[in-house]
């Protein structure tokens, strides 16, 4: 099942081509089994080594045109601290809005500054999107009153993603507009340890990204560092399920006060076993950006 809750015949597109990837994992990729695979494959375990094909999903290309990378540098010591948790429960009701930040939900519309494109134009090729309704909510639990929320937009390239300890509007330490730049679903082992081992660039203190050099985030290292877990609780008006990810972020100035861009591997399993290599890029927003309706 993916995010939007689509089962046997899905009806939009995005999620018909997920459903085929989705099968194609689970008929060559039987050895990757759990997240824990993962954690002892990126552990440099040996693997097996096996061939699989490349995918990208529709509309993937217009970010690989319109986008770079982007990321707000955030506190390592939050996601050392992410651990499991309660799947929130869907409702569609007011209390969701009252209790996300923003006042946020399923249903509602994000709306986001007009003067935004004007403002990015030359320091950031992040396309602001039109107005959009918000599909899906995502949680991780942070720890110390800390979460992440994601909020998944109609427009499937997209995700608002806001840190914050609280629903009020002072609660609010970080807010970022993602944009899905390509998702490669992975097919074996030996797959994922191209992608994310010790031979690839993933983890490494910078990373070269369509010209631009962005700076890691996340670890001390100064060699490669590991992926960080992490949990996501996502709740759909369709579906609640959980996705288990490995992420990494980077981010680079652009030039703009309070405005940095944003570089997001997450290595993705879902509740069903597909695994897929999501490349997501963000610009900073300001809580002055968004209008919910």
């Amino acid at each position: 099942m993916c995010w939007r809750g689509c089962h046997a015949v899905p009806s939009c597109v995005a999620c018909r081509l997920r459903l085929l990837l989705r099968r194609a994992v689970h008929t060559h990729a039987p050895g990757i089994q759990c997240h824990a695979d993962w954690l002892s494959l990126l552990n440099h375990a040996a693997v097996r080594d096996q061939s699989g094909q490349r995918y990208v999903y529709p509309g993937r290309g217009n970010f690989l045109h319109c986008l770079q990378s982007t990321s707000r540098k955030r506190t390592m010591s939050w996601f050392k601290r992410a651990m499991g948790l309660e799947a929130p429960k869907a409702s569609g009701r007011e209390g969701d809005a009252l209790a996300n930040p923003l006042g946020l939900a399923s249903g509602r519309m994000l709306c986001l500054d007009s003067s935004l494109k004007l403002l990015l134009d030359g320091h950031s090729e992040v396309v602001v999107p039109g107005d959009e309704k918000v599909w899906a909510v995502g949680r991780v639990d942070l720890g110390q009153s800390m979460a992440l929320h994601r909020f998944y937009l109609d427009n499937e390239d997209y995700f608002l993603q806001v840190v914050s300890n609280g629903p009020n509007p002072e609660d609010v330490q970080d807010i970022i507009l993602f944009g899905y730049y390509s998702a490669e679903p992975i097919t074996d082992k030996a797959e994922l340890l191209r992608l994310t081992g010790p031979s690839s660039k993933i983890g490494l203190p910078t990373y070269e990204h369509d010209g631009e050099v962005f700076e890691r985030q996340w670890g001390t290292s100064t060699g490669q560092t590991e992926l960080t877990p992490l949990d996501e609780d996502i709740v759909s008006p369709d579906a609640a399920y959980r996705v288990k990810h490995l992420s990494m972020l980077y981010a680079r100035e652009t030039g703009l006060i309070n405005r940095r861009e944003f570089l997001l591997f997450s290595v993705e399993e879902d509740e069903e076993g597909s695994i897929t290599l999501t490349t997501a890029v963000g610009i900073t927003l300001q809580s002055t950006d968004i209008n919910v309706l």
